[in-house]
């Protein structure tokens, strides 16, 4: 099974770019993948890293329902340590995504940090698949503790006959 129809699965939609995967789970599926900033059809895209799993886009989107964007910006502000932290991974993946840019691309360049923010936490997804993919994110980090273990005991897909699915039998681990 291919791991771009892995991911087509997870996501619910074809990718719109190359699927590079940098970090898998324990099943050995892809976890998060790094995109292009220009995705085939030339759009700029910021997000240079982007979350695959089913189990940690599910557990994150519970943390962001619950305020876990506002608690992380609340501790940017009151913590000096965290914030010059959190400033040096925006502009550690600002630069990485620059560095992978042709230098023939189309006149609309994707620009901001993790997520194309240009300040503050955009998104928790997009922190915790920079931390996955190896990064230092301090927001993804603590993310990660709030969503760790990713412990499936089957996997979120699997192939049929017809091709690969959501694998019914999945469940989220309890």
């Amino acid at each position: 099974m291919s791991d771009r129809r892995i991911v087509a699965v997870q996501i619910d939609r074809e990718p719109r770019s190359v699927v590079d995967v940098v970090a898998r789970c324990a099943l050995g599926l892809p976890t998060v993948i790094e995109v292009p900033p220009h995705l085939d059809d030339g759009t700029p895209f910021p997000t240079t890293y982007w979350l695959t799993c089913p189990l940690a886009s599910r557990r994150i989107g519970r943390l962001e329902a619950a305020g876990g964007v506002k608690k992380a910006e609340r501790r940017i502000d009151e913590d000096t340590d965290y914030r010059a932290a959190h400033l040096e991974a925006m502009d550690r993946y600002r630069r990485h995504r620059d560095s992978l840019l042709n230098t023939e691309s189309p006149e609309h360049l994707p620009s901001g940090g993790v997520g194309g923010s240009r300040r503050g936490v955009k998104c928790l997804h997009a922190h915790y698949a920079d931390h996955a993919a190896g990064n230092h994110n301090p927001i993804g980090m603590s993310t990660a503790a709030d969503v760790e273990p990713l412990d499936c005991r089957i996997p979120c897909v699997t192939e049929t006959g017809a091709g690969a699915i959501r694998n019914p039998d999945w469940a989220e681990p309890q």
